[in-house]
């Protein structure tokens, strides 16, 4: 999701074993969020796409991150990669907001309500 699409783009970028990264990669097109696309034909080379489905994930992966800035480093220390905004370059600090209202969530907003049989799924 931040670019690189192409096995040895992920590769080198990562620093993964190509083993690893292969069975990565296709648990991720099996599970639905990336798209496996050919981009050359000889040799067959394909590239990774986010899918609808892996575009919705990014919410997650947000608010991981901001966890991760917020209590993984210690008091004063910059992690070493940030989230930026495209066209002002300010930092990007993610929260969890109800579409509904805007309002930010917090456990003291929310509490869970079954719907339906409790683990079923659709």
């Amino acid at each position: 999701m931040l670019g690189q699409r192409r096995f040895d783009q992920l590769t080198e970028s990562l620093g993964v074993p190509r083993a690893i990264l292969a069975r990565r990669l296709s648990r991720l097109v099996t599970e639905g969020l990336l798209e496996k696309r050919l981009y050359e034909e000889r040799p067959k080379r394909y590239e990774y796409v986010p899918t609808e489905k892996g575009r919705a994930f990014w919410d997650v992966l947000a608010a991981l991150w901001r966890y991760g800035e917020d209590w993984l480093w210690d008091p004063g220390k910059t992690p070493p990669v940030q989230l930026v905004d495209r066209e002002t370059g300010r930092p990007v600090r993610p929260v969890v907001v109800d579409e509904n209202t805007g309002e930010r969530v917090t456990l003291d907003r929310v509490r869970v309500r079954l719907s339906g049989k409790a683990g079923s799924r659709p």
